[in-house]
């Protein structure tokens, strides 16, 4: 028995069977590399990479307008556009990855580079001679400005921040998934609660930027707020470096754009020639050509037909594969739902603005001596999303594989579209709540601070935590799931693009609407929010919103789910069959 044991484990099922190797390229053996184990590395650069993100984006609104003496328009549109810059640059990070470098080592230099911005921002709010003197004179405008050094120092630190963070974003995260095998219906079952813990584990992080960072930065000093969470990063990477022993790591496979772009330039090159009946007569390789690269060989679809032509064999033209064809057929269909996501994502962007904003006015104090600094409000989206993920994954998804029998509970498109009806639910409550703090202002002549508690604003945190239970995680595992092998990178990148292009929306929509109406003598938004109309701009996100879902509904109808690359997903859908037979 023991010879038969020691067989199995050292032959060929022993070994991962996705084509995970070592930093040296060779196979691994399951029992010591990847899984939970692994992932307790990977998790933990990611919550003091979350722990130093919100630690300056929820609170940065705050910075600007009291520290650099913005106005509310500008500074939150600055912080949509850092933050929009951050979520949009792992697209460059997903292409070194998968094209050169690889994760592990795309993910460290852009790791260092982090460390480097974090480094120079806690500088640029710690030195005097970085930023313009105070000022307590509630009209901004009559203080003086920051000047082109002090801007450039603090916004090029931001912006390398955003660099580095390019390159870690779509990497940890995909390097985390890809500790787990897709053909072991063991690992398989893990991997499916993976995202769900991982974002609870990382939003550990995110709780404490926005309680005790925040906190710290307000009434401690900036220097200490954003100090804490530089040594964390570098505490965070060095832990990650510890657990290199026991990463699972995919091969590059080349540049997933160089990939696309030659099979839409391959399809229109041929764009005369029918596409064969018989897919057999289209170029591809072997299944032992996959098997040595570690990939996998795709069959092909009756999707996007016209694509099929890149395939077709003619002259000396370099033919893409149907593999390759398939896998651009992919990301292509994703692209629909992509859309769908940027008015949520600009919706979003309104937690770390104008809701914090918001927060100022209100009567902060709890007892005679504490105060809650506005943008710990943010906490509450933390928390609510924490108990959310749980209820989630330990109750409704066990109550719903009774009732669908899909090992996911629902579908992830199901899940994305529960996410967009509480979006609209929020944006709705929010507009009615920002309607009763207008009429306390003129009731009370707008003073500096309402009486009325910040809590007031609790409701629509308390449900963005659990439309993100729903929505974000969805979002993320979705296209990762749905990405093809090869491509895993570009496809979690995807989701981060949603955010960036909802923050550089939210910039476009603040903007235009506050020319607009400022223009027409009814500004909705200005540094005086007692004398906006945040209510009717909320109520404009609600409606934009509800025209959104109806789309997201229309496209998501149509979309066909990629086919599993294994049985193991078949497996656990068995497994919910029979224990429902044996109940």
């Amino acid at each position: 028995m023991a010879a038969a044991s020691a067989a199995e484990e050292t032959g060929l099922d022993g070994y991962t069977k996705d084509g995970t190797v070592d930093l040296k390229g060779n196979p691994v053996l399951r029992s010591q590399r990847g899984r939970w184990k692994a992932c307790s590395f990977i998790v933990v650069y990611e919550v003091f990479e979350r722990m130093a993100y919100y630690g300056i984006s929820t609170n940065l609104i705050i910075y600007l307008t009291k520290k650099l003496h913005q106005g509310t328009v500008t500074s939150a549109n600055n912080v949509t556009n850092w933050s929009g810059t951050v979520w949009i640059m792992p697209i460059l990070g997903a292409y070194v990855a998968d094209a050169h470098l690889g994760r592990y080592r795309t993910f460290l230099i852009a790791s260092a580079i982090c460390l480097t911005g974090m480094g120079i921002l806690t500088l640029a709010v710690s030195l005097p001679s970085l930023k313009p003197p105070p000022c307590l004179d509630v009209n901004k405008e009559n203080c003086e400005k920051a000047s082109t050094l002090q801007l450039v120092v603090f916004f090029g630190a931001l912006y390398l921040l955003a660099l580095g963070t390019g390159g870690t974003k779509p990497n940890i995260s995909t390097m985390g998934a890809d500790q787990f095998d897709e053909f072991d219906p063991k690992e398989k079952a893990q991997k499916l609660s993976f995202f769900n813990w991982w974002m609870f584990s990382i939003f550990f992080g995110t709780l404490f930027a926005t309680t005790i960072l925040v906190y710290i930065q307000d009434n401690v000093g900036w220097s200490l707020g954003y100090g804490l969470p530089t040594i964390g990063l570098a505490i965070s990477i060095v832990i990650f470096l510890a657990g290199t022993p026991f990463y699972r790591h995919k091969i590059p496979n080349g540049s997933p754009f160089t990939t696309m772009v030659s099979v839409i330039v391959g399809a229109i090159r041929n764009w005369r020639i029918p596409v064969p009946n018989d897919p057999k007569e289209l170029h591809e390789l072997e299944f032992e050509d996959y098997s040595k690269q570690g990939t996998f060989r795709i069959d092909s679809t009756s999707s996007f037909r016209f694509l099929n032509k890149a395939a077709i064999r003619r002259g000396s033209w370099k033919l893409c594969t149907v593999t390759q064809v398939e896998e651009t057929k992919q990301m292509l269909k994703m692209i629909p739902i992509l859309i769908c996501t940027f008015i949520p994502s600009t919706m979003l962007a309104q937690t770390h603005t104008l809701f914090i904003k918001q927060g100022t006015t209100l009567d902060r104090s709890v007892g005679s001596h504490f105060k809650i600094p506005a943008a710990s409000l943010a906490s509450f989206v933390t928390i609510s999303m924490l108990l959310s993920v749980v209820i989630y994954d330990r109750v409704f998804v066990k109550i719903m594989q009774r009732i669908t029998k899909n090992p996911r509970g629902i579908t992830l498109l199901q899940r994305m579209g529960i996410g967009m009806i509480l979006h609209i639910l929020i944006m709705t409550i929010a507009s009615r709540v920002e309607t009763h703090r207008l009429k306390v202002a003129r009731e009370n002549g707008s003073p500096q601070v309402l009486p009325l508690t910040i809590f007031t604003l609790l409701p629509q945190f308390m449900l963005m935590g659990t439309a993100d239970a729903f929505m974000e995680v969805a979002k993320i595992e979705f296209f990762y799931d749905q990405a093809p092998e090869t491509m895993k990178s570009l496809g979690t990148s995807f989701s981060m693009t949603s955010l960036g292009i909802g923050n550089f929306l939210s910039t476009f929509l603040l903007s235009t609407v506050s020319h607009i109406t400022i223009k027409n003598g009814n500004g909705w938004v200005l540094n005086n929010l007692n004398s906006s109309h945040l209510d009717y701009y909320y109520a404009l996100i609600a409606v934009l919103s509800t025209i959104n879902f109806f789309v997201f509904l229309i496209v998501s109808k149509f979309y066909v789910y990629k086919a599993e690359v294994s049985t193991s997903i078949k497996v656990l859908a068995d497994e919910l069959k029979d224990k429902k037979f044996k109940g």
